[in-house]
């Protein structure tokens, strides 16, 4: 049995193909494929338990069966590491842009959310960020996949503060690196959002005379 099988981003670097084909018994699956060539390039090994796996362009379980001519992907990390961070430290923007640029990409788009000195006419002092972590972060990491399925774009990072924000600071940082603009602007809206409607985030904004929690969609 033949299959196609694509790499991307890091992996793509590391087997140094963008593109092959995989002869294999019938009846293997896509974990199989995997296994293939991490045997023969040992650096893919660690990287197994934050892979997705993708089977003509529909993300599946690693344990699928394949078929002849099957075409399999598998989906890197986004940024190649940590792509999505909730952080009570302010956020250091040029940080961020620079652990998704990289040389084959041709713009990067960047969305930096600040907090602002009024709202509802009223004056704001200061806002308070509060986040569900593990389901903030697999959610986000949801944006990042949804982004490599329909943009095919795999450097991306997604930071949102969290605790005491100032006026003027930032409270999220994303950044889409791309071969070409459009598609990195599409992303990048697409991004912020999504990350609005899905992502378990919610803040009080503080006024001289009292405070309220907001739904995190402004």
């Amino acid at each position: 049995m033949r299959v196609k099988v694509k790499f991307f981003a890091l992996y793509r670097e590391i087997v140094g193909l963008r593109e092959t084909q995989a002869d294999l018994p019938a009846g293997s699956t896509a974990l199989d494929v995997w296994e293939s060539f991490a045997r023969e390039h040992s650096q893919l090994a660690p990287s197994l338990a934050h892979t997705r796996f993708a089977v003509n362009g529909q993300y599946v379980e690693p344990r699928t069966p394949l078929k002849e001519g099957d075409e399999v992907v598998f989906i890197p990390p986004v940024s190649g590491g940590e792509d999505c961070e909730i952080t009570s430290d302010p956020i250091d923007v040029n940080a961020v842009v620079e652990s998704i640029r990289h040389d084959e990409d041709g713009g990067v788009v960047t969305f930096v959310g600040v907090v602002r000195n009024q709202n509802r006419g009223k004056q704001v002092l200061y806002l308070e960020y509060e986040a569900y972590p593990k389901m903030a972060m697999g959610e986000m990491r949801a944006i990042g996949e949804e982004i490599a399925r329909r943009w095919g774009l795999h450097h991306l990072r997604i930071v949102h503060r969290v605790g005491r924000i100032e006026i003027g600071e930032a409270s999220v940082v994303i950044a889409v690196a791309a071969p070409h603009r459009g598609v990195a602007f599409e992303a990048c809206h697409f991004a912020i959002d999504r990350l609005k409607e899905t992502v378990p985030v919610w803040k009080k904004e503080v006024y001289a005379g009292g405070e309220v929690w907001l739904a995190n969609r402004n």
